[in-house]
């Protein structure tokens, strides 16, 4: 199967059990508080459903447009505008008919519901997987920039280490790239001097010009063979597995940086590889550089083999049930946080990051090429994190704005008029499905011109 069919796969089974426990947080207050649930509905069922059935006074289905779903709760102004229903007298089964404290739980109860599922599978997945990451601090010799230009942007260099990014110590490697992007000052270590640094308010309108846009930085690490392909243009050379590049033309190299540097100079020439295999075995071979700088082997990245040199520290983490509990609960605060400060950025022009808003394509994107189930989990916990903060947005329509109304209504003790709701509400959905052309479009757009 197709990496695209993989991705959509599980995109829709996410949404499909995110969408379905999220109504469950309306509904299963609405009846709590004998409220009448009149619809139940996974995805949109505009002018007609793949599948419905009425069990009691409820109507279960599943629509054909997979947007979102939804609950219809009788006496409400919702996204079904059903004005007719709200023409008559309340009635006690009716939503309107109930005390604000009551309609603010039922309205609450969907990103309440995603909010805690996002914790419970952080949860699971401690439990199951544990935690191994890069020690940020542990890099014997630093970082290598990967992609000059952001370096540049950001004013690193190679063998530079972050240290801190707004003052907090960055504990996972993996996590510095994001860690940045929410930033605003990064501590450097530098030749043995640490320093605090501006981050541009525009770096990421700069990092998102750039195909791979986190990718940046990877630690320094040496040269080491994993193997020639049979179609390289190399493939005669005597390299193995294993085989560490020590000196290139009788100049002495310790790491891949410094290695890509002399080999770019020589485009198009041989040059001589000093090489030291795993029985410390040291040869000589002449490999010949293409027009675009490349060897034509595949370098080996391992972690594990950077950690036995000396160069990095790999931390690795189980948990007990017990202990995966307080670890899942901060994993989820601490993704909230980090999308919040994205959402920030995004509400900034000055940075550009309103460029990087995708829509369903970019959430396809999250989901692994091939079927991983921790890997799955871990990105729907995340959807629910980004659903949970969206839906309370205090954007009419949404939950947020029924609760924004609600809350005034509490304080004020005058409850918004049927017509000012229904302005309300139209106003929301021009201002939601605007967003969803947006993000898409950008989507489109990216697609077809990169």
């Amino acid at each position: 199967m197709s990496p695209f069919f993989i991705k959509a796969i599980q995109l829709l089974l996410s949404l499909s059990i995110l969408i379905v426990l999220h109504e469950l947080g309306h509904f299963i207050p609405a009846k709590l508080f004998k409220t009448r649930v009149e619809k139940f509905y996974l995805f949109f069922d505009i002018k007609f459903s793949i599948f419905k059935k009425k069990i009691g006074e409820t109507v279960y289905g599943i629509g054909w447009l997979p947007l979102g779903g939804y609950v219809k709760i009788a006496g409400m102004i919702d996204e079904s505008m059903d004005k007719e229903q709200m023409a008559g007298p309340p009635q006690p089964w009716e939503f309107r008919s109930k005390p604000a404290w009551q309609r603010l739980i039922i309205m609450l109860g969907g990103v309440t519901v995603n909010f805690l599922l996002a914790i419970l599978i952080y949860i699971g997945i401690a439990y199951t997987y544990g935690d191994k990451y890069i020690e940020a601090n542990s890099l014997k010799d630093g970082f290598q920039v990967t992609n000059v230009e952001i370096g540049d942007k950001l004013g690193i260099k190679t063998g530079d280490n972050i240290v801190a990014v707004d003052g907090e110590a960055v504990k996972e490697f993996s996590k510095l790239p994001l860690e940045i992007i929410n930033g605003n000052t990064l501590t450097i270590v530098r030749d043995g001097k640490t320093f605090d640094q501006q981050i541009p308010v525009d770096f990421i309108a700069k990092l998102l010009e750039n195909e791979d846009k986190t990718s940046f930085l990877v630690p320094r690490a040496p040269f080491i063979i994993h193997k020639v392909p049979k179609d390289s243009h190399n493939k005669e050379i005597d390299l193995k597995k294993g085989d560490e590049i020590i000196a290139v033309n009788n100049q002495k190299v310790s790491y891949l940086d410094q290695v890509e540097t002399i080999v770019e100079q020589n485009k198009g020439r041989s040059v001589v590889f000093t090489v030291k295999g795993l029985d410390q075995i040291e040869k000589t071979v002449t490999a010949n550089i293409n027009e675009d700088g490349k060897i034509g082997v595949i370098r080996n990245f391992d972690p594990q083999e950077l950690e036995k040199r000396g160069l990095l520290s790999i931390k690795t983490i189980n948990y007990s049930f017990l202990e995966s509990i307080p670890a899942g609960i901060n994993k989820g605060v601490s993704t909230l946080s980090s999308y919040v400060k994205q959402m920030k950025k995004i509400f900034n022009p000055k940075t550009g990051a309103y460029k990087g808003v995708g829509g369903f394509g970019a959430i396809g994107g999250l989901f692994p090429d091939t079927w991983n189930w921790g890997a799955f989990w871990s990105t729907t916990a995340f959807i629910s994190i980004i659903l949970a903060f969206m839906n309370i947005l205090p954007i009419p329509a949404l939950d947020g704005g029924h609760v924004m109304f609600l809350l005034y209504e509490i304080v004020t003790g005058r409850k918004p008029g049927d017509k000012f709701m229904e302005y309300a509400q139209l106003t929301g959905f021009i201002i939601l499905v605007s967003l969803l052309l947006f993000a898409n479009g950008n989507d489109i757009y990216k697609a077809i011109f990169g």
